[in-house]
């Protein structure tokens, strides 16, 4: 039988104070709490739980169904509720590990190699020991737990420490304290800032529908009309533009400069910044189609402000009058075959060259291409849109947050805010 009680064992709690920046510190913080609101021990409304790996050398442990979550699936639902996994563990795993399994609700915080990354658990799940998992008594709302960890991220990341690797270790952990005003309290601050999260998971969806249509348009053109088609090397539908390396140590315009993460996740804890001016072939702007051509070798749409592309990285710029979802409806139908050629290390660093963009795709005809125009390049600007409305609400969200949960907001203001927002 999977364990269900809290066995974490190790160190006491540390008797050290790191406060963070609003509503959690390590210890009790020499701050009043606002009006309203308490400093609590978070182990006293949240029970503590860690999480394990089952073996990797038994099989019959893994591909169960038991989602468990990992590193990448925190980096990739950062500030989500998530219920599908990349991994699964089997019922074995569980009886033969110190995974344990936790009930929906509970808010996971990763507390090593990336740290700060928080997700709620939609169904049961275990997670690998990576995790600070919290499972939430009455007196604290698991979203509301959650608000505050997404909160404090840059808190979090100083409590960590360690040479090789940063970690928040469960000394830290058992000693963090929030403040909260009652649950009560606690519901009406959910509403608000659960009404913009929602407005971006509709947002999400609509985007990756219209994808979704945009890619079966498509697909069904090619198959029952394959003679408006033409074959013709990728590198004729658009011209590949590398990026430029970056140092760290560069300061200055505050433009993000973008790389692979920054593509899958948005942007990252480490994400640089850089003085040097750059040409505007480097640049990437809204609507842009940008191309990993290693590592995850990923094709996506940008949809945040302009950016420095980095040397990881291809912006498609369309030849010929060709739109921007044609060039990305191409490299996505290459993306199997150049991942299989990045998979062959006999042969290349993990990654394709550029004499790979010269292999044939099939490119539509002009009034094939004329005729799908019409059909996609809607789908593709109301995708782009809502990602961009998602990123304005993601912020408003971010605004919000500490001023609600430091009581500098009332919540009645802030909801005529989120009102005239959405």
């Amino acid at each position: 039988m999977a364990r269900t009680t809290t066995v974490t064992g190790g160190r006491a709690a540390t008797t050290g104070i790191i406060p963070g920046k609003w509503a959690l510190s390590v210890g009790r913080p020499p701050v009043p709490a606002p009006a309203g609101f308490r400093w609590t021990p978070l182990s006293s409304v949240a029970r503590l739980e860690s999480g394990h790996t089952p073996s990797r050398q038994h099989p019959e442990y893994w591909g169960g169904d038991v989602p468990w979550i990992g590193i990448k699936d925190a980096t990739r639902n950062h500030g989500r509720t998530i219920e599908n996994t990349l991994q699964t563990i089997t019922q074995a795993g569980l009886n033969n590990s110190s995974a344990r399994l936790l009930p929906a609700g509970t808010v996971c915080l990763s507390r090593t190699a990336s740290v700060g990354y928080v997700v709620t658990m939609g169904v049961p799940m275990a997670t690998s020991q990576d995790f600070i998992n919290w499972v939430c008594g009455p007196e604290i709302s698991s979203r509301y737990l959650h608000y505050i960890l997404l909160m404090e991220q840059e808190s979090v990341r100083r409590f960590a420490h360690g040479t090789t690797h940063q970690t928040v270790y469960f000394p830290e952990a058992k000693a963090f304290h929030v403040c909260i005003p009652d649950r009560a309290g606690q519901e009406r601050v959910v509403a608000v800032l659960g009404a913009l999260d929602d407005k971006i998971a509709v947002n999400e969806g609509i985007a990756a529908t219209a994808d979704e249509l945009s890619g079966e348009i498509f697909r069904y053109a090619m198959t029952t009309s394959p003679d408006r088609f033409a074959e013709c090397p990728l590198s004729e539908t658009a011209q590949f533009i590398n990026g430029r390396a970056f140092t760290k140590d560069a300061t200055g315009t505050g433009r993000m400069v973008i790389r692979i993460a920054e593509i899958n996740s948005g942007p990252g804890n480490s994400t640089v910044y850089n003085e040097i001016e750059v040409s505007d072939d480097h640049l990437a702007r809204p609507g842009d189609v940008l191309f990993a051509w290693s590592g995850s070798l990923t094709v996506a749409r940008w949809f945040r402000p302009e950016a420095i592309i980095n040397q990881h990285i291809f912006k498609c710029v369309p030849k010929h009058g060709n739109p921007h979802w044609l060039v990305s409806q191409l490299v996505h139908r290459k993306i199997d075959d150049f991942r299989a050629i990045a998979a062959d290390k006999a042969t290349t660093m993990g990654h394709i060259q550029r004499r790979h963009l010269d292999e044939p795709v099939s490119v539509p005809k002009p009034d094939e291409l004329t005729a799908l125009d019409s059909r996609i390049a809607p789908l593709w600007e109301r995708a782009l849109l809502a990602e961009r409305e998602s990123l304005s609400l993601a912020a408003l969200r971010d605004t919000l947050l500490p001023q609600l949960m430091s009581g500098r907001l009332r919540v009645k203001d802030a909801e005529k805010i989120v009102e005239d927002a959405t």
